[in-house]
């Protein structure tokens, strides 16, 4: 990490969060941020593919950083082998009252309960056209809290902004929209899946559609949710999103309302995906997110049953030059254990997980 990062961070914790949050979009805006040469963001051993989607490496930014499509191209800059915006509702909505954002500190972490504020699917396929040329770029899809069809919703938002996407993720795992999570459930999501896909096969060019899973599930609901997902055609699942659980946490806003994400998350968050590898017996991609705060917890990832990964609470703590020390020490980590690409590492310690 270059010094003028160093301070900048300190910079940054010295404001409220969700204050620093906007400053930091700003300065992304301004330039100020670090660029990845190309030779240091990828490598024959990092290049893969997922769901179709051709990357660089597969080092995804998650949803929630850029909620507003506004920072694309600088973002790109940094090295991710991807990016998720959003996410978007059909209409822009506030979301829920201030405070909402909350650093742990000590527990390396983050809880929100934002509620999918977001300037509304126009304004952020708008700014989606000018992103960069080669970037891969995807749109987390959500539900307006006070819809009467919050299924339909998510269908809305991909019929409005497909064009403009090289992927799309429905997003039934928040837990700060009342009652989103019940989507989750079998029959709930078999039927929203199907509208989407409706949607999706309309578009001019169908893109690949993943799922959004909370971490908080028990087996028999990772079950329906690998039949689900297999059975209804969409392209991935990405496991996963924050908890609602608390357990070990040290700083004083555990207590606080709304999702936790960050490094107590990791360990929970990578059983799941490696059950859900079990489950779909490797025939369904995986993304895996969740805690990641190195190479080492991205690589543990892929061996856990992900073909990619994505973080976004660990650059509250390291910055966006943690991108590059991922890209390069997991580069080293596949060429230390004799893997040619990363394709060859992925589920290969599944079962230390399950």
């Amino acid at each position: 990490m270059k010094m003028i990062e160093k301070l900048g961070l300190i910079a940054l914790r010295r404001l409220d969060p969700e204050r620093a949050h906007r400053v930091a979009l700003k300065a992304l805006h301004m330039g100020i941020a670090p660029v990845a040469a190309r030779r240091e963001v990828t490598s024959s051993r990092l290049q893969c593919h997922v769901a179709g989607l051709q990357l660089d490496n597969p080092l995804g930014l998650a949803a929630g950083f850029d909620k507003n499509a506004q920072a694309i191209a600088p973002l790109a800059r940094a090295g991710f082998g991807f990016l998720e915006v959003g996410a978007a509702t059909p209409q822009a909505q506030n979301g829920n009252s201030k405070p909402r954002l909350f650093r742990l500190t000590e527990d390396r972490a983050v809880i929100n309960r934002f509620g999918f504020n977001n300037d509304g699917m126009v304004a952020i396929s708008d700014r989606m056209q000018n992103r960069p040329k080669g970037a891969v770029v995807g749109l987390n899809l959500g539900a307006n809290k006070d819809s009467s069809n919050r299924a339909e919703d998510f269908a809305k938002v991909l019929a409005h902004c497909g064009h403009a996407l090289d992927f799309a993720t429905v997003n039934v795992s928040s837990p700060n929209t009342e009652s989103l999570r019940d989507l989750q459930g079998k029959a709930a999501l078999s039927a929203l899946l199907a509208g989407v896909l409706d949607t999706n096969s309309a578009l001019p060019r169908p893109l690949p559609i993943f799922v959004k899973i909370a971490p908080d599930l028990d087996r028999h609901e990772l079950e329906d949710v690998a039949e689900v997902a297999l059975s209804s055609g969409i392209d991935g699942i990405i496991a996963t999103n924050t908890t609602l659980n608390r357990d070990g946490l040290q700083n004083r806003h555990r207590g606080e309302k709304g999702g936790l994400s960050g490094a107590p998350l990791f360990e929970r968050s990578t059983q799941v995906l490696a059950r859900l590898s079990e489950l779909t017996d490797g025939n369904l991609p995986l993304i895996g997110v969740g805690g990641i705060g190195s190479a080492e917890d991205a690589y543990a990832k892929i061996r856990a049953g992900a073909q990619a990964v994505q973080l976004y609470s660990a650059l509250v703590y390291a910055g966006l030059s943690l991108v590059q020390d991922i890209t390069t020490g997991l580069d080293a980590l596949l060429q230390r254990d004799g893997f040619n690409n990363v394709s060859e590492a992925v589920g290969t310690a599944r079962a230390d997980w399950l």
